[in-house]
């Protein structure tokens, strides 16, 4: 018996290793960046990593200042990107980037994108405010309404996120959730794979909302006064004058009517007319749907804000 129990375990060993060898040679999960934060609360990527996405066809990195992506030349005539994965784009290679594309189009210019998964509005601002000791000549900020409203702490309270308080109009910064237990589930590539394959949902959200479900009203209805108290904490507290929102096509019109009521500098994206821009398992932008945003953000920057880029 306790040999039989031996081979078993021996057995059960082999196969972890075979298992985790075949994961990592065909790059069965992507790899995925750990995060850090920095001296200012800003919660980014520990400098100079690379990784593979799933399938191995293309590898990301991030520079030395912690974000996706490659540093441009010069900051010179610079031009800034700030968003949430949209801009982050591990899921396609760097030539298909905002900043690349841009580049080719905008030659004159150069660019740098600073992006993360899960930024919220607030937290793209407050990354800005970093970016603007670089004296870029503007700062291209991409938003849509989740961000918006993820910004608010009322509305949905993460831990993980930048968030304002509403009613104490009080910035939380967010805190890394669980950092030793990712770094173990991203470097042990087998268990990863089938966590993605069979995940379990381990998050408890702490939720402090003010919805009355029963109530058939828009999300921009219930929520309109504790957006309008954000977008004033927002102008109060940031420098605004370089600044360009730009909305993804699925934006809330009366979310973007308020920003322009505001007086803020606003490019709405439209694929309303065009082939899809997204993958058909994915809501985020391929290399097609990267060059089509890029175009439409050059079109309106010689268009709208030539001030911003003279």
């Amino acid at each position: 018996m306790k040999k039989f129990i031996i081979n078993i375990i021996i057995f059960f060993l082999i196969a972890l290793v075979f298992g985790e060898v075949v994961v990592r040679m065909t790059h069965a999960t992507s790899d995925i960046p750990r995060r850090t934060i920095d001296k200012f609360g800003i919660q980014k990527y520990y400098p100079n990593q690379t990784g593979y996405w799933q399938g191995g066809s293309h590898q990301w990195m991030i520079n030395k200042l912690g974000w996706p992506g490659q540093l441009p030349n010069s900051y010179d005539n610079l031009i800034a990107i700030v968003g949430d994965s949209f801009i982050e784009n591990f899921m396609n290679p760097s030539a298909c980037h905002q900043s690349f594309i841009l580049k080719k189009e905008m030659p004159a210019y150069n660019f740098l994108e600073a992006a993360r998964s899960g930024v919220t509005l607030i937290e793209s601002l407050e990354i800005s405010k970093h970016i603007d000791t670089l004296n870029p000549k503007t700062i291209l900020i991409h938003t849509g309404s989740s961000d918006i409203y993820e910004s608010i702490s009322e509305i949905k309270y993460q831990t993980d996120v930048t968030q304002l308080s509403t009613d104490d109009k009080v910035l939380q910064r967010g805190k890394l959730k669980s950092p030793g237990l990712k770094k173990v589930l991203y470097s042990w590539k087998l268990l990863y794979y089938f966590y993605n394959r069979f995940p379990l949902n381990l998050t408890i959200n702490s939720t402090k909302s003010t919805e009355n479900r029963t109530i058939v009203r828009s999300k921009f209805e219930i929520h309109e006064t504790r957006v309008r108290i954000l977008l004033d904490y927002i102008k109060d507290h940031y420098n605004l004058d370089n600044k360009i929102f730009v909305f993804k096509p699925s934006s809330e019109k009366d979310l973007v009517d308020m920003f322009k009521s505001l007086g803020l500098n606003t490019i709405i994206l439209d694929s309303s007319e065009e082939s899809s821009w997204t993958f058909d398992y994915d809501s985020h932008w391929t290399c097609y749907g990267h060059e089509r945003v890029a175009n439409q953000i050059k079109l309106a920057l010689i268009r709208d804000f030539p001030n911003l880029i003279n």
